[in-house]
């Protein structure tokens, strides 16, 4: 028995749907190439005018995120283009190579446990820093200030926790297949 093809209204409000439910995922995948909160925040915005108005265009029962970062991706590029020589922008061929080797990631519930478990690896200052940077918002000026470190220890130190929470998630991603 077919599926009932869904009418434009009713596809509309899943893509909707489908994005309330992975927009945190979306704007962390964003954040990791844009390290700016309100410029991430923007985009995000931006991604769900696109995915709402191609929301025809999304094919039901297949990788909603999939499809939704690559939007967020073609935003970021945008952005990163339009704002040549901006502060600490990643040039538009590494967001290129970041987004072509990260690993498919399709469920935001086992996405956040598969990042909860490898924030819980950290090293605690190296845990520190990254709650202070991502979960608090605080500028990594304002950080070094906090701890009495150097600005160009607390852009290291974030640094290596990022390379470290990406390499823990690639891993964890390649032994929870359905992640």
């Amino acid at each position: 028995m077919s599926r009932p093809v869904p009418t434009s209204n009713d596809q509309v409000q899943l893509v909707q749907r489908l994005f309330i439910r992975h927009s945190s995922t979306l704007r962390g995948f964003i954040l990791g190439l844009l390290p700016d909160f309100h410029i991430a925040d923007d985009i995000l915005q931006d991604v769900f005018m696109v995915v709402t108005a191609k929301a025809e265009q999304f094919e039901p029962d297949t990788n909603f995120f999939g499809w939704a970062s690559t939007i967020a991706k073609l935003k970021v590029l945008e952005y990163a283009r339009a704002s040549r020589g901006g502060p600490r922008m990643l040039s538009p061929e590494v967001i290129e190579s970041l987004c072509a080797a990260a690993p498919p990631m399709a469920d935001n519930a086992e996405l956040s446990a598969a990042l909860a478990e490898c924030v819980g690896k950290l090293a605690p200052r190296a845990k520190a820093v990254i709650q202070m940077r991502y979960g608090d918002g605080i500028k990594p000026m304002q950080i070094a200030r906090n701890l009495d470190w150097k600005d160009e220890s607390v852009h290291v130190a974030l640094s290596r926790a990022r390379a470290f929470l990406r390499e823990c998630l690639k891993q964890t991603v390649a032994r929870h297949p359905g992640t």
